[in-house]
């Protein structure tokens, strides 16, 4: 590229942001002035540029962008990286954006907004430096107006994770994350300066308090009105209140609005009505900022004995854990994907989620609402001491220490707080922690008892004398519990215990509001006797029928949170994986056979599931078998069902195999044993001597055409484009899919579009993410297509050998 066509490219760039900045002001925002910030950045990874002085003269070699970015999953993999951050690269990334502001006014409020940037991130503006987050996951914002001008702007981003090995699971790299610039008055609502709660909750009436925090840069007070309304879903006002306010200078005000909602509609997992909350500011009668947001009126509790409640209605919530990555995707995951994946939740019959372990994309927490998932929102998986970061795989080999600890002694609490401030208004969560096993033994912290009793988890033999003591658990949580009630009272404070025997002689457990459990259902009973005032729930548990009984047959008890809903990059086995198979749900969303005994446990829509064992004793192994009828005439299967009706019938050909009870239990699936013939398997579930549900498994042929099956989810609310996700299957003449004949799928566009990433759900898999063509998995393959806003006539060819499709969009 000539530098002549650089330039010309840079002013179209410029001219273009100047634009979008100016005429998208206030279109789909929920605050006035609000603008997605993600077009038109350069991006270089330099190792060795460590300064800002260092980039902006420097560096010569920057390629462009759209935000969010997350330049680790680009590869290569490689197994000179760490096997728990996905044996992915790390380094130093500079981001650069050149803007202008069409209608710049010096006297307005100028905020750049990034909703995270892993990590260690530094921000200038035309050469004045703004600060510094370490903390990767977390949202943070910066006033740009004192070095703000009319054009001709430069903004630097720097991303330093040198520390590659930093984490037990993937984190990604980059300004992985949308970006905001917000434009407002000199008088205007601060950023988190909204508060909606709802104190008191009947049938028959609601009281709502909105908070709200209003900025003032001004050199003089300032009065001005501020009024707040509450709107149904057909747009009708239920509640308002308005009243007069004094802004003191170069100052802020913090006012209280009240008011009551006769007769309201109750958010719940089942029916997640959500009410649009306006605040609008006034000052000599004109409207100068205003705010808005979906709330949702519920009450909840935790109870001690019995468990929890929303709404008045005691109920069990049934949660999956999950990270922020989606394979080929890694952490610069589109709404649309999480939509996709959350919805294959609901069908699990899964009503809550864990956002292990560190906040996630702000946009998943609004899915959340709409939805109607609970929330448990995480802040750390460590603290003021590093933990194990497993290098050459997981348990494998001598560990890292590098981490977030380094930084936490000074900003622990305002993380903690960020993280409150940033996402209370969301009626889906329903509590906090702090941290994320902490305690688990010797990983760092130890205590005496561990030369005794049960610890299932501990890392090295008994009480170490030289690790930190663990009476540090209990003063660290009460510092950190206090800065989250500092900003929010209405939710119980938690966190995620993995040591729970030596915990218990710590304050810890007794600093918190509810107490997590970790894999240690066998103490549930114990514990629930010894301190009967203690709200014990099940934080993080394991898929074996035993652990949900442990929920079922325990009233006090009130949740199970499966590890993991989906497969994740990092916390890998040794090389050539490179990716945890922890989840019941595959890298590309595809359920596994795992998925289905869930669903038989949580949803009580009539199923029927068949999975396919070639060994006895693999039965149990319920993540690692396929539901595919294959193989050698005379070959012994196990055939293992998952259903959630009382009786079952097994037909092989239009052969009755006979009808068994369901009926769950340690010793085994129910099933049969089978000796293989080509055909169909299907199984008939019976209720009261109906039929209710069946499932069919055929033979397949040889691969014939490309089954493809797509979704397209909604514009973005921001930029406009939209994610198309392709579903590619090899499929035999009869559309069955052919699992053991893999081959490369290639994608081809034409028009205004981009491919996102290619995910087949192969955990050792080290091809590019970057490529336009991958490896079908057990015949399947996952497209992510981008489709710009003002796209038409897009194509998307796919072709494989001899075989080829073609889809519009």
């Amino acid at each position: 590229m000539t530098q002549m066509t650089m330039i010309l490219k840079n002013v179209i760039a410029i001219l273009f942001c100047a634009l979008y900045i100016s005429s998208s002001q206030g279109l789909f925002a929920q605050e006035k002035g609000k603008t997605l910030f993600n077009d038109y950045w350069q991006f270089a990874q330099e190792d060795k540029i460590t300064t800002y002085d260092e980039a902006a003269s420097s560096i010569r070699s920057w390629r462009e962008v759209t935000l969010p970015h997350d330049w680790s999953v680009e590869g290569p993999f490689s197994s000179e990286w760490a096997s728990g951050t996905g044996f992915l690269p790390g380094g130093i990334g500079w981001y650069k954006k050149t803007f202008s502001i069409a209608d710049y006014d010096p006297d307005k409020s100028y905020t750049i907004y990034f909703d995270g940037v892993y990590k260690n991130s530094e921000v200038w503006i035309n050469g004045h430096h703004l600060g510094k987050r370490p903390n990767g996951f977390l949202a943070f914002h910066y006033d740009l107006s004192p070095y703000l001008k009319a054009s001709g702007n430069e903004l630097y981003v720097k991303a330093d994770h040198r520390e590659y090995a930093d984490s037990r699971y993937y984190t990604g790299s980059g300004i992985y994350r949308n970006v905001y610039l917000i434009t407002q008055e000199k008088q205007r609502i601060q950023p988190w300066g909204v508060f909606f709660t709802t104190p008191e909750i009947t049938a028959n009436r609601a009281k709502i308090n909105v908070q709200v925090a209003i900025q003032n840069d001004a050199p003089q007070t300032v009065p001005v009105d501020l009024n707040v309304s509450l709107q149904d879903a057909k747009g009708n006002v239920v509640g308002e209140r308005r009243m007069e306010s004094f802004l003191p200078a170069s100052n802020y005000n913090q006012e209280t609005l009240s008011f009551s909602v006769p007769q309201p509609q109750l958010w719940s997992t089942e029916a997640p009505y959500l009410y649009e909350l306006k605040i609008e500011v006034f000052k000599d009668g004109e409207s100068i900022d205003y705010w808005e947001d979906k709330v949702g009126l519920r009450s909840f509790r935790f109870d001690a004995q019995e468990g929890f409640f929303l709404n008045g209605e005691n109920m069990l919530l049934k949660g999956v854990c999950i990270h922020h990555d989606a394979g080929a995707l890694g952490a610069a995951v589109p709404k649309a994907v999480w939509k996709q994946r959350l919805t294959t939740l609901k069908e699990l019959g899964c009503n809550a989620i864990r956002m292990s372990h560190y906040p996630h994309q702000d946009y998943l927490y609004d899915l959340c609402d709409e939805m109607g998932f609970l929330v448990q929102d995480e802040a750390f998986d460590e603290w003021e001491v590093g933990k194990n970061k497993w290098i050459e795989g997981w348990n494998v080999g001598t560990p890292g220490n590098d981490g977030s600890y380094d930084a936490f002694k000074e900003w622990g609490e305002q993380d903690v707080r960020d993280m409150v401030l940033r996402a209370r208004n969301h009626p889906s969560i329903i509590m906090w922690s702090v941290g994320n096993e902490i305690d688990y033994p010797n990983d760092p912290y130890s205590h005496p008892v561990l030369d005794e009793g049960r610890n299932p988890q501990i890392y090295g033999k008994g009480y170490q004398k030289d690790n930190p003591s663990a009476s540090r658990l209990g003063e660290i949580a009460g510092e950190l519990v206090s800065a989250v009630k500092a900003v929010d009272t209405s939710r119980p404070v938690t966190a995620a215990l993995a040591g729970v025997t030596m915990s218990n002689h710590t304050g810890y457990p007794d600093a918190l509001d509810i107490v997590g459990y970790n894999y240690q259902e066998y103490r549930y009973e114990e514990d629930h006797g010894n301190y009967p005032n203690r709200v014990i729930y099940g934080s993080e548990n394991g898929d074996a029928l035993e652990a949900w009984l442990a929920v079922t047959e325990n009233s006090f008890i009130s949740s199970q949170f499966l590890w993991t809903a989906f497969d994740f990059l990092g916390e890998a086995r040794p090389w050539p994986a490179r990716s945890s198979g922890a989840g019941i749900i595959d890298l590309a969303g595809y359920p596994k056979s795992d998925f289905y005994f869930r669903k038989s446990l949580w949803n009580e829509e009539p199923m029927v599931y068949l999975a396919i064992a070639d060994k006895e004793e693999n039965v149990h192994r319920r993540r690692m078998l396929d539901a595919f009828w294959q193989g050698n005439p005379g070959d012994t299967k196990w055939v293992a069902c998952y259903a959630n009706v009382e009786e079952v019938e097994l037909w092989l050909n239009g052969k009755s195999l006979g009808t068994k009870e369901i009926i769950y239990d340690s010793k085994g699936m129910p099933g049969w044993k089978v000796e293989y013939v080509p055909g169909e398997l299907k199984a008939v579930g019976y209720e009261d001597g109906k039929e209710v549900a069946t499932f069919s498994l055929n033979t397949p042929g040889s691969v014939d055409h490309l089954e493809i099956s797509s979704e397209k989810g909604e514009a973005d609310a921001y930029s406009g484009d939209s994610i198309v996700m392709l579903d590619i299957s090899l499929s035999d003449r009869n559309g069955n899919l052919v699992p053991n004949s893999d081959q490369n799928v290639r994608i081809g566009l034409e028009g205004d579009a981009e491919l996102l990433g290619l995910e087949s759900g192969d955990l050792r898999s080290h091809e590019d993410y970057q490529a336009s063509q991958r490896k079908t998995y057990k015949g399947r393959l996952k497209a992510y297509i981008k489709i710009k806003k003002e796209a038409s006539d897009v194509n998307v060819v796919v072709e494989s050998g001899n075989l080829s499709r073609k889809l519009s969009f």
